[in-house]
């Protein structure tokens, strides 16, 4: 049975989300429809049911009389994200690891080597896409479809635009995926999803921080709300 092609709506859906989630459209930037109509070739009754969608997903905000905008971050609901990353995503590599060949765990690497490339070039977007490509390598591969869906459901609203913001967060990231790498290499289940959950902890703090303005706190700690 042959797939069904997206739609117009949904065509507009993943390239909105997608621009706001890898920071080429900025928290806050108003969105009219008919400037939105023109970039995307299309009617308006397409991009109001795209922008219904991503409005329904906390991406966009429409207010009376003000039009619809980029939303910004609400940090509780960051937290949920974060702590249901936290779980399901070590989970997924720790049963990939059995799952990744010799030539898997090299392509993976060469992502590596394409953001350390790309956050030279001061290529932020890049980096964020390439990202999302490395740890779904691992994802993809865990056996289980539907928890991979899962998690893309999740990543789908988490404010990526905020991540690695500063260049020292960018080189410890870089680290965190080499180290994921080595475990997975080495066969180390218990490691690999260890490393998955401080890579995770780790981007959550970095946007907490950036959020609030200060030192966050973990809210995976049981004694932490």
């Amino acid at each position: 049975m042959p797939t069904a092609q997206p739609t117009k709506r949904d065509q507009i859906v993943d390239e909105l989300r997608r621009m706001i989630l890898t920071g080429a459209l900025s928290r806050g930037e108003k969105l009219p429809q008919d400037d939105l109509a023109r970039r995307f070739n299309a009617s308006i009754t397409p991009v109001r049911e795209a922008m219904r969608l991503l409005e329904a997903e906390g991406l966009l905000v429409a207010e009376p009389h003000r039009g619809v905008r980029v939303a910004g971050v609400d940090l509780e609901r960051v937290k949920g994200s974060y702590v249901v990353r936290r779980l399901a995503e070590s989970y997924a590599m720790k049963r990939a690891v059995d799952r990744m060949s010799p030539r898997d765990i090299a392509a993976a690497e060469d992502l590596i080597v394409r953001m350390r490339d790309r956050a030279v070039h001061s290529d932020p977007v890049s980096v964020r896409e390439l990202n999302r490509q490395f740890h779904f390598y691992f994802y993809e591969r865990c056996g289980l479809p539907a928890l991979c869906d899962e998690i893309a459901a999740m990543w789908r609203s988490f404010p990526w635009d905020l991540m690695l913001s500063t260049k020292a967060r960018r080189e410890e990231s870089q680290r965190e995926h080499q180290a994921i790498v080595d475990a997975v290499r080495a066969g180390d289940h218990e490691q690999a999803a260890a490393l998955t959950e401080a890579h995770i902890r780790n981007g959550y703090l970095a946007i907490a921080d950036h959020i609030a303005g200060e030192s966050a706190t973990d809210p995976f700690d049981l004694h932490v709300d």
